[in-house]
């Protein structure tokens, strides 16, 4: 009986070794800045498909960085220096749209195409670098998280710089989405923001991981992502389930558009028809045939950029 004991806490001391050190593995590949990559993007996105979008993402941010951006930075709550780039309307506007990127990406390189469409509506556009990514400061990313309230920043900022005369809406994909959609849910959220499109958001930090986790290698979530999520709150200071966008969907009144494409395997489709369920705000949701991971605008930008414009022209004037 006492050797049986001694193997079975043998193994039980294996295994959470072996946790330990997958937990560690998950934190040191993908919450520390990544100005070089520690993932890989195949797992993302499906690169050959990519190679064609770049057909339209290229040309459009070679437009727009030969173009005069004010570059402009302010502080976060917790003291990092976040850089963003502004580029007016060609005429005088009261419509402004803030541009928040996806993971291990920066405003130019994500955002440049949606910028240049929202730019030819008219609007004013602010395209950030959210912490720990592009020219901002930061040492752990946010996952939405934290950048919620870097976004809230920026929002202040446009309103003090402005006189509350902007109109905003929030644009993002993938974590720029779940970025959008948390900072929806601040009680003190300034009235300038009308509405928000949120392309492929997940839903927590802690949700996007656990399906990654399932996904790629078949485990579930206890004890790894427990292990993980203590690390993060000890060298991040936040946790992967200190918010959720469902949460913030359900409290706040702002219009959202919700975009994903259909064969998403890592945002799964499910999260955002999640959000989209647990919205009591205005909404309408846009799900994309063929598109993968932060590729619905990409697969058909007419059509997408048609959806964006008619949602927004209800909110926006």
């Amino acid at each position: 009986m006492i050797k049986i004991l001694g193997v079975a806490l043998l193994g039980i001391a294996s295994a959470s070794t072996a946790c330990g050190i997958g937990a560690k593995t998950l934190f040191d590949k993908t919450i520390p800045r990544q100005d070089v990559l520690r993932v890989d993007i195949n797992e993302m996105a499906d690169m050959k498909k990519w190679e064609e979008y770049k057909k339209i993402i290229v040309p459009n941010r070679e437009w727009l960085t030969a173009q005069n951006l004010e570059h402009i930075t302010i502080k976060s709550f917790d003291g990092l220096t976040l850089h963003a780039d502004y580029f007016p309307a060609e005429t005088e506007s009261n419509k402004l749209v803030i541009c928040n990127h996806g993971y291990t990406g920066s405003g130019i390189s994500n955002c440049s195409s949606i910028s240049v469409f929202f730019h030819k509506l008219g609007y004013d556009c602010l395209i950030v670098d959210h912490r720990a990514h592009g020219k901002s400061e930061g040492d752990y990313v946010g996952f939405g998280i934290l950048d919620r309230y870097d976004c809230r920043e920026w929002i202040k900022y446009i309103d003090k710089r402005f006189h509350n005369s902007k109109k905003i809406v929030l644009y993002g994909v993938s974590m720029g989405a779940t970025t959008s959609l948390m900072t929806a849910g601040f009680k003190d959220l300034s009235a300038s923001v009308k509405a928000i499109v949120s392309d492929c958001a997940f839903t927590s930090p802690y949700n996007v991981f656990a399906h990654i986790l399932k996904r790629d290698y078949h485990l579930m979530p206890f004890p790894i992502m427990n292990i993980n999520d203590m690390m993060c709150r000890k060298k991040a200071g936040y946790g992967f389930s200190d918010y959720s966008t469902i949460d913030a969907v359900k409290n706040t009144k702002i219009p959202i558009l919700f975009i994903h494409g259909k064969e998403d395997d890592f945002v799964p489709l499910y999260m955002t028809k999640q959000n989209y369920e647990a919205c009591n705000s205005p909404k309408d949701i846009y799900i994309v045939e063929n598109a993968g991971h932060g590729a619905a605008y990409y697969e058909n930008p007419l059509v997408c950029e048609e959806k964006i414009k008619s949602f927004l022209d209800k909110y926006i004037r």
